[in-house]
């Protein structure tokens, strides 16, 4: 039988640790969070695009940026480049973003399965 000390004693670190060094490193200010707080948005373009050598086949392209609604100068940008530079053609574009700072979202999911 394991003894296990009481709660009160047990403390995640002590002053000086090496576990309080670990948790003081995390950035707390990045360069993504000062972007979010002058207007940018987490936005995803999905692009629909002609395969060259298959025309009849449609492709799907994802991206996932930091970009400013409703123009999104970073996403116009990067399609300009991709019909000047890209042989691909565009079928279409679908742009959603995201429209306010907040903590990711997690759910939990139940999977059983079983693998090789």
């Amino acid at each position: 039988m394991a003894i296990v000390p009481p709660l009160h004693s047990m403390r995640p670190w002590t002053e000086g640790s090496e576990s309080e060094a670990k948790v003081s490193a995390i950035p707390l200010w990045t360069p993504d969070f000062e972007a979010q707080l002058s207007g940018k948005r987490l936005t995803t373009a999905e692009v629909l695009y002609y395969i060259p050598d298959h025309p009849d086949l449609l492709q799907s392209f994802l991206w996932q940026t930091l970009d400013e609604a409703p123009d999104f100068p970073r996403i116009q940008r990067f399609l300009d480049f991709w019909r000047r530079e890209i042989e691909a053609v565009i079928h279409s574009v679908q742009i959603s973003a995201v429209q306010n700072i907040g903590p990711g979202r997690t759910r939990q999911v139940r999977w059983e399965g079983k693998l090789n």
